[in-house]
């Protein structure tokens, strides 16, 4: 069986980044640039005032408290009409222009106003650049401001608005078509009968989504030789495949031949995990092609650990794994060494550390397990125990709401 580290490397290696198009920035969230973008505006275009207060030459009140005669007031969205010299202050308000002369900003709170506003006490000392908003401290016109491969979220949108951006160049959205197979499955919308729901299908499609791919759902294949392969040759033509069930030993798993006739390259079969050992990877040309296992949580979690960062990947993210995060275990775990473990498991915060909680169940048809699930605590495939306290890494999983 192949190492689960092993095989999200060798998908990564085999897993392309789509073409460039321009798109909306509204429609690029999710996607990472596929060109760096310069910065057509300096941003601030102007030093101003972090804070409602006084602009002041921070020279002149370093002996505080002193008196200053103020000037002028200015608020945001106009400019100063004059300078200040030593002694003065000009009252300003936050997101204001700071006027020529001043280098520091003192808060209201630290001043009091005399003589109707005509004169200010300063009660603290600054130094120069306190409480001031620099020119070009966002960005400055002609510079790089977003990095090739920059993944574009919503502070990504807002500072590309800012400078008056509204296309980028992204990776197209890749897509995926999705299928399962087995007589016993129904598709929702159906009367079940004696069989039961397709659940797999709609729920990746819907994992597809929200990482930011289009998904298909082409249907349900009988256990059939022939109908597996009729649903795969509809197949052609996507960036990205995922069927679920049919890739294990049994005598009417036919998933790995249909795919093998279809022309795939099968690059392993079967992982050291629990959940969803009967895992395929293959490629054709440079579309990717995934055999998830039947079982509702298995498919979840391969989803996840696997075929998430491939779509990541395909957006143009550099770093397309799901980063792990330190967390220490709740409860004692015990399992025999040989597989890697992802337990589904929630997290509480206690002593500034977050406290893993694996599920009651973790049984691969259970998908009310699921629906409480925000990690996967990963149980190496090594190791036989771990006591309560013990490190542990935790994966976030997408599919939480």
């Amino acid at each position: 069986m192949t190492d689960a580290d092993d095989a999200q490397r060798w998908i990564l290696e085999k897993t392309p980044t789509l073409s460039a198009q321009t798109v909306p920035v509204a429609d690029a969230l999710g996607r990472a640039l596929a060109a760096e973008v310069v910065a057509e505006r300096t941003l601030p275009p102007w030093d101003n005032s972090a804070m409602d207060g006084y602009a002041v030459r921070s020279a002149d009140v370093s002996g505080a408290p002193v008196t200053l005669k103020v000037v002028e007031t200015v608020y945001a969205g106009q400019m100063p009409k004059r300078a200040i010299g030593p002694g003065e202050a000009t009252r300003v308000m936050t997101g204001a222009p700071l006027p020529p002369g001043a280098d520091a900003v003192v808060m209201q709170e630290k001043t009091r106003a005399l003589d109707d506003g005509a004169r200010v006490e300063i009660h603290e000392a600054v130094t120069a650049g306190t409480f001031v908003r620099p020119k070009g401290g966002d960005a400055r016109q002609g510079a790089v401001l977003l990095p090739l491969g920059t993944p574009i979220g919503i502070p990504e949108a807002a500072l590309l608005y800012a400078q008056g951006i509204g296309e980028v160049p992204v990776p197209r959205r890749p897509k995926v078509a999705l299928l399962s197979t087995g007589d016993e499955l129904c598709r929702y919308d159906e009367a079940p009968g004696d069989r039961i729901v397709d659940t797999n299908a709609p729920a990746l499609a819907l994992a597809v989504k929200r990482a930011g791919g289009e998904p298909t759902i082409l249907g349900i294949a009988r256990d059939d030789p022939a109908e597996v392969r009729a649903l795969f040759e509809r197949t052609r033509g996507f960036d990205l495949v995922l069927s679920s069930a049919g890739v294990s030993v049994g005598e009417r798993d036919f998933v790995r031949d249909a795919l093998e006739a279809l022309g795939v390259q099968v690059h392993f079969w079967k992982v050291a995990i629990k959940p969803g050992k009967p895992l395929l990877f293959g490629t054709l040309g440079s579309a990717l092609y995934f055999g998830l296992p039947g079982n509702p949580a298995s498919s979840l979690v391969t989803f996840e650990v696997f075929v998430l960062p491939a779509l990541r990947r395909m957006l143009g993210h550099q770093q397309a794994l799901t980063p792990r995060v330190p967390g220490r275990v709740a409860v004692a775990q015990h399992k025999p060494a040989g597989l890697t473990h992802f337990l589904r498991a929630t997290v509480e915060v206690r002593d500034g550390a977050l406290w893993a909680k694996p599920l009651p169940t973790q049984l691969s048809g259970s998908l009310r397990s699921t629906t409480r699930a925000t990690h996967l605590m990963v149980f190496p495939k090594d190791a036989t125990r771990l006591e309560p306290g013990d490190p542990v890494e935790l994966i976030p999983v997408s599919w939480a709401a």
